[in-house]
């Protein structure tokens, strides 16, 4: 199945919210994908609601933890360097492989420059190699830093980390989801997609964490976060 990314829509396409993307995903996983699999994907994110993972996860007002992580492009980025320009974004995602993944990029990805303008930098991390985040910038066009989180340990200083249960594992493998390979380890741990904005002091000013991967911030909504005389 071939995900279309936002570069190959038409103008009308780009013009759509996230929301209305995800909607249309999920309508190919309904169409495309066996119920028995889509269960098991439904099972795993009921497991992680009922495990109340996301009131241990940050959440706003709390104290984010610095990091240094490697970008696709094999340089050092410093979390305490970009909040001396001004706040950050984070976008916690799980790999290239996941179809909500590369739209939450793709549509941040659209916001990019607004971002910048109003004196914001924008990352996204996830535990897949720097090789993997390389072709998934190459791919869909991304202009800003995908973070390679060696072993998940930045994900778990903001409590976002989950082991995938073995049946879903099963599944994974006879999708070709190699985690292992993927992740360069074999832990088969992953994040749950979390978005967070950062003011300069390292406090959280927005988090938006979710089990359920098929559900993220509309990215307008996070703009609007940023004061436009800022530009």
């Amino acid at each position: 199945m071939k995900w279309r990314s936002l570069e190959e829509s038409s103008p009308s396409q780009e013009a759509r919210s996230l929301r209305e993307i995800y909607s249309a995903r999920k309508e190919m996983i309904a169409r495309y994908v066996p119920e028995d699999v889509q269960a098991v994907h439904a099972r795993v994110v009921e497991e992680l609601q009922a495990s109340r993972i996301v009131e241990r996860a940050l959440g706003r007002g709390g104290a984010v933890p610095e990091f240094e992580l490697t970008d696709h492009n094999g340089k050092l980025v410093r979390s305490s360097e970009l909040l001396e320009k001004g706040a950050l974004v984070i976008c916690s995602f799980r790999g290239r492989w996941c179809p909500f993944c590369v739209g939450q990029l793709e549509a941040m990805n659209a916001i990019y420059r607004d971002l910048k303008a109003r004196g914001a930098s924008l990352v996204a991390i996830s535990p897949q190699t720097s090789h993997q985040s390389f072709l998934m910038a190459d791919q869909h066009q991304l202009r800003f830093p995908l973070l390679h989180d060696a072993a998940n340990n930045v994900a778990r200083k903001f409590g976002l980390v989950y082991r995938v249960p073995e049946y879903q594992q099963e599944i994974y493998q006879r999708a070709f989801v190699n985690l292992p390979f993927v992740n360069g380890d074999t832990s088969w741990e992953l994040p749950i997609p979390a978005t967070y904005v950062i003011g300069q002091q390292g406090k959280i000013l927005f988090s938006y964490v979710n089990p359920d991967y098929m559900d993220r911030p509309e990215p307008a909504d996070i703009l609007k976060l940023f004061p436009q005389d800022l530009c």
